[in-house]
């Protein structure tokens, strides 16, 4: 057993408390390998800004559950290295969808997990997730549920329809679980297709624009749980400009649309204090890449092409700290 606090990471709840209360966003940047790592720690230093490193199932399958636990004690390390005092910093899974799963993880050195029970009938799902609860809180490790079913695929994480949240539910959930937060489904999808194209209206140029999220749900939850933190998945912006850069340099990504910032600045306002963004990452370091192989051919150390992409993806978390989250300057 590896506690989380050997690793000077921190869990959620005092984080998400100052988030609820201080009206901002705590980004959840999912990382597979170094330069994720790297580029993540870089940004959040600089913004100043608490941050929680986000693994699913499928990074934990390819990257080594191991060596991920080092590279999160090293993240804080080196968050201390570039000047920070007291870096916030939470190891946290992903869509977790097992028991087993979850304590593995905990017993791993991971201060925070997500039990997704979501695609589970009402009373399965609250079963899952309270026994996943009472194990972590054991060892004083958050935990995340979900109600509602979000459409898309991202990794291990898949479904064709999406349902939104029932307010009526959450109450009785979060009360029979005891988790300390809820992942809740209003319109966000994970992937980089998060609507049809059917589902949206284009602009003049042909870019898609799509429909706005449930933000009378949220309002309805936020008046069943006043003060409760809650959580957005599939948040990515998928920002045009790298879509049309990764196609420029033969990339095929049609009909991509995300999640305006807007709606994004909206949310973290109210009381969601954790926006999940992967594919956003995803697609900088691809465009990165991508463009380094076509004017560069010749080119095949690593460094030459991995580097550019850790610096994209850094400016990126940069902006989604200052710029949508408002997260930044909320850490020493």
């Amino acid at each position: 057993m590896i506690s989380y606090k050997d690793l000077g990471l921190v869990n959620t709840k005092e984080m998400f408390a100052k988030a609820v209360k201080g009206g901002y966003a705590i980004p959840a940047y999912n990382f597979n390998n170094m330069e994720q790592m790297q580029a993540i720690i870089q940004a959040c230093v600089e913004t100043k800004s608490p941050v929680i490193l986000q693994v699913s199932s499928g990074a934990r399958k390819y990257a080594n559950q191991t060596l991920l636990r080092y590279m999160a004690q090293g993240a804080v390390e080196y968050a201390k290295e570039l000047g920070c005092k007291k870096p916030e910093i939470v190891l946290h899974l992903d869509h977790g969808d097992s028991f087993e799963l979850c304590k593995s993880c905990i017993d791993m050195g991971f201060s925070s997990v997500m039990i997704d029970g979501s695609h589970l009938p009402y009373d399965e799902n609250v079963a899952l997730t309270k026994k996943v609860v009472e194990y972590a809180h054991a060892h004083d490790v958050s935990v995340e549920g979900e109600l509602g079913v979000l459409a898309g695929v991202e990794d291990d994480v898949s479904s064709e329809v999406s349902h939104y949240t029932k307010p009526e539910e959450v109450q009785d959930f979060v009360s029979k679980t005891g988790c300390d937060s809820l992942a809740i489904s209003i319109g966000t999808s994970h992937g980089r297709q998060k609507f049809k194209p059917e589902q949206c209206t284009k602009t003049a140029d042909g870019v898609l624009i799509p429909p706005p999220l449930a933000f009378d749900i949220l309002a309805e939850i936020e008046k069943k749980l006043p003060g409760f933190p809650i959580v957005l998945h599939g948040s990515s912006s998928v920002p045009v400009e790298y879509v049309k850069m990764v196609e420029k340099f033969g990339g095929k990504l049609s009909d991509s649309v995300g999640i305006p910032e807007e709606q994004l600045r909206k949310a973290a306002k109210s009381a969601v204090c954790k926006i999940n963004i992967d594919s956003d990452g995803r697609l900088a370091m691809t465009a990165a890449v991508r463009k380094i192989f076509a004017e560069q051919p010749e080119e095949f150390d690593p460094r030459k092409y991995l580097g550019p992409a850790r610096d994209e993806l850094k400016k990126l978390y940069m902006h989604k700290n200052k710029e949508v989250l408002g997260s930044a300057g909320h850490m020493e």
